[in-house]
């Protein structure tokens, strides 16, 4: 814990006297070749390139698209034209400038119209406070241990995740389940089986919000969803929030983007805040005859995505895709 005569150390400054941001440079995948560099967008790695333009280890932010992004590097990377990149550090801790960001809301300093777009010049104005490098070593030191541990975490996780899809596509898709040798098999489906559509054991897009509601809420737009999980969410005042907030989500519920939904942005919602609200670019499907642990797995097979992409053209609403179900 920081406290005492340290935080009398720490002095008042603007962000630009914590780290200095330079846009980043514009390649696309035509020009990469094969190499060990990460090339760091808007949002996250995206391509490894043979050259390197930044040396690390050094801090990325998102410039447009997923406006704010804060990503680290501790090697030499690429950074994309989307972003902003630590061009000059000011002798500040790269972990704790990187920790530091993450409790800037930079989204509120959007200046694009069509396409979210952040100005360094006016992130460089924002005011800090700034503890000196001992302090700074310290925060960055304790929040690398936790996030090494949840990092430990994710790992086991994706490494059960993966148990349980492997065992739904041998059992349900292959038709390889215990006791099969023993089960006629009727038009493609195992005796005693029912082959069903969604809308039959789930509610697509059950809850919205009106336009009379009053309050905060805990926002999830398309851009901060990844396969199988939500990587962050912006606060609102409603009467402030994008207009396409409006979806109401419970515990159990099953989000798919349905636009460019070859992108995969989907997840689980498990104890959801009370005011977590998401887009109308996604389908919220609530299970009604089916625990969520399974239906989870039946619409995020290859097949179902597949269907998505097919029916759902690049740009279209949920409400055309949710006709599809």
């Amino acid at each position: 814990m920081i406290a005492g005569p340290s935080v009398k150390r720490w002095k008042k400054g603007h962000l630009r006297d914590l780290v200095f941001f330079q846009r980043g440079f514009d390649i696309t995948q035509a020009q990469q070749t094969p190499g060990p560099y990460p090339v760091i967008s808007s949002s996250g790695i995206t391509s490894h390139h043979s050259e390197f333009k930044a040396t690390g280890p050094g801090v990325v932010i998102g410039r447009k698209g997923t406006l704010g992004s804060v990503h680290f590097s501790e090697g030499d990377y690429w950074p994309h034209d989307t972003t902003l990149w630590s061009k000059d550090l000011r002798g500040s801790n790269p972990r704790f400038v990187y920790y530091y960001l993450h409790t800037v809301n930079l989204k509120r300093l959007d200046v694009g119209n069509s396409n979210p777009t952040l100005n360094r010049n006016h992130i460089h104005d924002l005011p800090v406070l700034i503890p000196p490098s001992d302090v700074q070593d310290r925060i960055a030191g304790i929040l690398a241990g936790y996030d090494n541990l949840i990092e430990n975490n994710r790992r086991r996780m994706e490494l059960l995740e993966e148990t349980a899809r492997q065992l739904y596509r041998e059992w349900f898709v292959r038709l390889r389940f215990p006791g099969r040798e023993h089960t006629p098999i009727i038009d493609g489906v195992p005796e005693g089986w029912e082959r069903k559509k969604l809308v039959d054991v789930a509610e697509v897009n059950r809850e919205s919000l009106g336009n009379s509601f009053d309050g905060g809420i805990e926002y999830v737009d398309i851009a901060s969803v990844t396969p199988g999980q939500i990587n962050e969410t912006t606060l609102y005042e409603f009467s402030e929030a994008p207009s396409r907030a409006r979806r109401i989500v419970r515990h159990g519920d099953i989000i798919w983007s349905c636009v460019r939904p070859n992108r995969r942005s989907y997840a689980v919602i498990w104890q959801p805040a009370s005011n977590l609200i998401v887009s109308t670019g996604f389908a919220v499907i609530t299970p009604t005859s089916l625990p969520t642990s399974f239906l989870y797995q039946a619409v995020t097979t290859d097949s179902f995505a597949g269907y998505l992409e097919n029916h759902c053209s690049r740009g279209s609403l949920s409400s055309r895709c949710r006709r599809r179900f």
